[in-house]
């Protein structure tokens, strides 16, 4: 019991820094949505946005940190030199995107293209151009912020990386209520303040790495066997990394075609990103350290237990948040984003996107489950192989259903490459032996947590019906929060009534 309410007293520490980091996004892309709406701005900003991004899930925490994290973690247990591995990977990693962020910013016209290619010959596609080269050299921060959140994870030390994230949206925030009051050009006050948040993150992790023994200083780049190791296992992680960023450019580039699609899918990106990032990224910064511990140690049990409560952890979330996302995505984006420039057309284009990704919400987060079972064993080239799989699923939907269901073809692309990708991760853990298998109680868990969620979805469905008239006026933002608290109490009340989870065992968690 007590490595349980360990275990997820460490996933909701991560998930509550979060959720703190999304609801300030929330309020970020409201401010954004009311200032700039779903026009060529908006469009431009996230495309330009978006750029560093992609390349930092491929440099950062993706390839590289997927490959670090384990080393790091297995020099820490056997008391090996982890300083001084983590800082030539630090030099490493910073010597590479110095050289990767210039050439970028030469070749910002063809990436521009590359992300949306719908952009050529209009206004769309100078202003991506602009905000794209501004935006760039946040990659170089953050992806070093990533490396120092890595080795905070792997130390057990989990605050500063994950309040991190929160930093970039207060500075957006702070950044366009000025600019307000003082008359700035809003899209130029987004784009400058990335970077200016970039900073601010990378010296929050940078102090909390240096308070905890790993003070890295920078240094002449130097190839050494353990980098060369780094090297050898990061490569299937960056190819896999480079497919999961090729599927999401395939859904730009279909969006760029369509006039405001980009903006649409970027809001309700945001909304299931919410639960995707409290629930995916708690489990996916905790686990892959601690398996890689129980590993080593050859913990068969624990590496089980492990899992098991991650599959729980992640099922117990993201289930209801996505039956919430089917049954009432109106309400909830007309709530949070219809004001000023946004209006009911681009309500009603979001919701039904927000509607598609959360059928895939589940899915994405059990990837975060499964693939650190085979990261924690060095094993990046499997992944890899399965992500192929996921961009031809991807391809062939979001490009072939596109003359038939426009922008949504995208989303629909991405939701199905998604349990494609879950589907072969956890069929490809049977031969790992009893350490990658769920545990009785997860199997007893999982139909109940279906349920209780099905019974939720229902009673909200009536609710949302019945409180209609009140979304339209001046009391939608109350009636939102009684919703949210309806569904809470029906789904928390029912699965603890049918054995869906413990409410007492979250309880002692929360109290860690």
């Amino acid at each position: 019991m007590a490595q349980q309410k360990s275990l997820i007293s460490r996933f909701l520490t991560v998930g509550g820094w979060t959720f703190a980091s999304r609801i300030l996004g929330f309020v970020r892309d409201i401010m954004i949505a009311a200032f700039v709406g779903a026009g060529p701005v908006a469009e431009a900003f996230f495309v330009a946005f978006s750029l560093p991004n992609m390349f930092r899930r491929f440099f950062a925490e993706g390839a590289f940190n997927m490959a670090f994290i384990p080393l790091f973690s297995k020099k820490l247990a056997g008391q090996e030199d982890a300083h001084d591995f983590a800082r030539d990977a630090f030099s490493g990693l910073a010597g590479i995107l110095i050289i990767f962020t210039l050439i970028a910013q030469i070749a910002m016209p063809l990436l521009v293209l590359a992300m949306a290619s719908g952009f050529a010959g209009d206004e769309r596609f100078d202003l991506a151009v602009l905000y794209g080269r501004i935006c760039f050299p946040y990659i170089l921060l953050i992806s070093l912020a990533a490396l120092l959140s890595g080795v905070l994870n792997a130390a057990d030390r989990f605050v500063a990386a994950a309040a991190a994230p929160v930093l970039l949206n207060v500075a957006i925030i702070g950044a366009l209520t000025a600019g307000c009051w003082a008359g700035w050009d809003p899209g130029l006050t987004l784009v400058w303040t990335v970077p200016v948040g970039g900073v601010l993150q990378l010296g929050l992790v940078w102090i909390a790495a240096a308070r905890a023994g790993f003070p890295l200083i920078p240094r002449m780049p130097r190839l050494t066997p353990d980098l060369k190791r780094l090297a050898i296992i990061a490569l299937p992680a960056a190819l896999s990394g480079g497919v999961v960023q090729v599927n999401l450019l395939i859904g730009r580039q279909v969006a760029s075609f369509f006039d405001g699609a980009i903006a649409w899918l970027s809001y309700a990106d945001r909304l299931y990103q919410l639960p995707l990032g409290v629930v995916g990224i708690a489990i996916g910064v905790v686990l892959l350290p601690d398996l890689s511990r129980k590993l080593r140690t050859q913990d068969v049990e624990g590496s089980r237990h492990a899992l098991s409560r991650a599959g729980e952890f992640a099922l117990m979330l993201t289930v209801p948040s996505a039956v919430a996302f089917l049954v009432v995505p109106g309400p909830l984006v007309a709530t949070l984003f219809e004001r000023g420039a946004f209006d009911a057309a681009d309500t009603r284009a979001t919701a039904l996107a927000l509607a598609i990704y959360g059928l895939g919400l589940p899915a994405f987060v059990l990837q975060k489950v499964w693939q650190p079972l085979y990261f924690a064993r060095e094993d990046t080239r499997t992944p890899f192989r399965y992500a192929l799989g996921a961009l031809i699923i991807n391809a062939v939907i979001a490009i072939g259903l596109a003359p038939v269901f426009g922008y949504l073809a995208a989303a629909l692309g991405t939701t199905l490459a998604g349990w494609g990708m879950a589907f072969l991760l956890i069929r490809g853990t049977g031969g790992m032996g009893e350490a990658a298998q769920i545990d009785t109680q997860m199997r007893r868990r999982t139909p109940r947590i279906i349920a209780a969620s099905a019974l939720m979805g229902a009673v909200v469905w009536v609710a949302a019906r019945l409180m209609e008239p009140l979304f339209a006026g001046a009391f939608a933002i109350p009636a939102l929060i009684a919703l949210i608290l309806l569904a809470a109490v029906t789904y928390f009340g029912g699965g603890h009534a049918i054995g869906a989870f413990s409410l007492r065992d979250l309880k002692r968690a929360l109290r860690r």
